[in-house]
């Protein structure tokens, strides 16, 4: 069984990860994971945090001589900021006095106050520094290491934004084939495939600054290469779809979630939207012409690409804040303003990626498991060539 567990407040000392179930002999590639983080911080409307941070890993447990052991893998990613913090985000009691920085101002659309009631705190900053995005930079370092494996398979994931704001790429883009996606300048400013929209998105962001306000959107997340048979029908918690919805709503900002062409399918009738089956007699393989299904058919992988939306709320921390109401003196006031961003859609993708990349990483070896690279290979050789007999 894959699990993984994050540690680490937004400006403490670091970040900590740690992965369990990833098989021994899958060799690590450091500047691969790195990448992966360094895509993260990038994005037009990132805030000023991603001028600071380089983030890296530091593998302290489970990898030898470059090759995973099969034990619990251990790592680290510093927080440079912390240099600022160390008296307000100390893990030593400080003098009376000191500047902690407390916060008594609840955002609207945080967990600041539903924070505050359920751990019983008078200060914000006990609730927001875990509770910021700032966490996701682990679960991508985590998605990484599984994407070491899946490509091992030839599964690749890639992601594109879709809409900011009430800006949306062209008609003719919005299905737009997983290899355009894949070929995306990794440094483009909002990632997305229709360079036309993308400049009318930098706008709305530039307005949104200029307002001291925030934009949300929609990012697409794609898997190609996937085995049929991931996942499973026979209980609800083994369904494919329900674990890819659970591990996208987890990402911060996310209010939705869409699996092919879940959110159109409803409006229309059933013979227009079910993908019809065919059989290719050379290629001696079943297939479909469309995929409206986004890759699943009861809670189980049907060969086709995965395709996964998430709909992304303009984030709650506002130059011009909203009103909130002061936790000590129950006063009307504006909620705190903390160090943030104006639009996260392009990063979100970043992390949809990566959760996708460790749910799959967990049915993929819940179906073909070992120990070893080598076991696992053997059973998805075996497994592949039965299905090729049908």
């Amino acid at each position: 069984m894959l699990r993984f567990l994050t540690a680490g407040e937004s400006h403490g000392r670091c970040l900590t990860g740690i992965i369990e179930g990833l098989p021994g002999g899958i060799s690590i590639d450091i500047s691969f994971i790195n990448g992966q983080l360094h895509r993260r911080q990038l994005g037009y409307g990132r805030g000023g945090r991603m001028k600071i941070e380089r983030d890296s890993v530091h593998i302290t447990s489970g990898v030898r001589h470059g090759l995973t052991l099969g034990s619990p893998i251990a790592f680290t990613i510093e927080n440079r900021d912390w240099d600022h913090w160390r008296l307000p985000m100390s893990i030593e009691p400080v003098p009376v006095g000191t500047d902690v920085r407390r916060v008594t101002h609840p955002r609207p659309g945080h967990a600041d106050l539903a924070g505050v009631l359920k751990y019983q705190t008078f200060d914000v900053r006990n609730v927001l520094e875990r509770a910021s995005a700032r966490e996701t930079a682990v679960r991508v370092a985590v998605g990484a290491f599984c994407r070491l494996l899946l490509s091992r398979f030839g599964i690749e994931i890639g992601s594109h934004t879709v809409a900011v704001g009430k800006v949306r790429v062209g008609k003719k883009y919005e299905r737009v084939l997983a290899e355009k996606i894949f070929a995306l300048n990794p440094s483009s400013r909002l990632r997305c495939v229709d360079a036309a929209a993308e400049k009318r998105m930098v706008r709305q962001i530039e307005i949104a600054r200029a307002g001291g306000d925030t934009l949300g959107g929609i990012s697409e997340i794609v898997a190609v290469a996937i085995p049929s048979g991931l996942g499973s029908h026979v209980q609800w918690d083994r369904r494919l779809d329900g674990q890819i919805a659970q591990a996208m709503m987890s990402i911060p900002a996310i209010k939705a979630v869409e699996l092919g062409c879940g959110i159109a399918a409803a409006s229309r009738f059933g013979s227009s939207i079910h993908d019809e089956i065919f059989y290719d007699d050379r290629e001696r393989k079943f297939l479909r012409h469309t995929n409206n299904a986004g890759g699943l058919e009861g809670g189980i992988t049907n060969g086709e690409e995965l395709r996964i939306r998430i709909y992304v709320k303009p984030i709650p921390t506002l130059r011009k804040a909203l009103n909130s109401v002061d936790i000590d003196t129950k006063c009307v006031s504006k909620a705190s303003v903390e160090r943030s961003d104006v639009c996260v859609v392009p990063s979100a993708g970043i992390v949809a990626e990566a959760m996708l990349a460790i749910v799959l990483t967990g049915v993929f070896l819940e179906k073909f498991g070992g120990d070893s690279l080598r076991e696992i290979q053997a059973n998805y050789d075996s497994y592949q060539h039965s299905v090729s007999e049908y």
